[in-house]
């Protein structure tokens, strides 16, 4: 049996308290996938481990945006085509206003997720960015005790797309191959026996990257799917994006349990 997990972004702006989009019961989640870590060291073959790594100025930050007075969108703001044509929202930078109304245009026709302005999270070198310290703590031991090498899939440094999926941009940069398909882990995951599945948010991250793995697996495949669905939670008020997902996927195939009941 090749027994992969699969991480989604475990960092501390996601999991800890005092990050700056902290989802609550991400700190539990993490000490839970911690200690099933530290269970099945032995069984474990392969660990990959995504990070959300954004700079200041991004896309879904407030600073990308202005209104005519010059304030940026408040977090948690949704701007549509309509507020961007009509000049509700423009981009900062004048010079990117058709790339602005491209891309809410993008999203609007690919169905993806409507843009969300987040709170600026995940910059790169920041705190917020490092990975949740129990996890951590968990990996260094996976690591020095099978001479492992765990694989770190950094997504989200374009500034002119969102990132949540490990596998693809939200809408893909064609002059930017991090912001298309990653080839290289889709075929990795392909070989796996079977892949444990965690993290952070199960609403949008979480989701957005097994959805896509899935659409480029074949159906066959997704048989492979473990969801540890006590180590990942929704951000608040996507909840019902976060079960839709759990219950369409495991209508594919994916096995849904928790990290006290699965034994690897």
């Amino acid at each position: 049996m090749n027994t992969h997990l699969l991480i989604i972004d475990p960092q501390q702006d996601f999991t800890n308290p005092k990050g700056s989009l902290f989802v609550p019961g991400a700190d539990k989640d993490m000490e839970r996938l911690a200690q099933f870590i530290n269970r099945n060291i032995k069984k474990i073959d392969d660990i990959h481990v995504t990070l959300d790594c954004h700079r200041v100025v991004d896309v879904a930050h407030p600073i990308f945006w202005s209104n005519s007075k010059g304030d940026h969108p408040t977090p948690f703001t949704i701007i549509s085509v309509d507020d961007v044509e009509s000049g509700i929202w423009s981009t900062t930078n004048p010079s990117w206003k058709q790339k602005g109304i491209d891309y809410v245009k993008a999203l609007a026709s690919n169905g993806r997720y409507p843009l969300c302005i987040w709170p600026e999270h995940c910059i790169i070198g920041s705190w917020g960015n490092s990975i949740a310290e129990p996890v951590n703590e968990a990996l260094l031991t996976w690591q020095r005790s099978r001479f492992g090498v765990v694989d770190f899939c950094v997504k989200g440094s374009n500034i002119f797309t969102e990132n949540y999926s490990v596998l693809q941009a939200d809408v893909p940069d064609p002059s930017d191959p991090t912001t298309q398909i990653n080839t290289v882990l889709l075929d990795v995951l392909q070989n796996a026996d079977e892949i444990i599945i965690s993290g952070e948010a199960l609403s949008h991250c979480v989701r957005s990257s097994i959805t896509d793995i899935a659409d480029n697996f074949g159906e066959d495949n997704i048989k492979k799917f473990v969801l540890l669905e006590d180590t990942c939670s929704n951000v608040p008020g996507f909840e019902n994006l976060g079960k839709d997902f759990v219950i369409n996927m495991a209508k594919r195939g994916m096995k849904v349990t928790t990290s006290d009941k699965y034994l690897v």
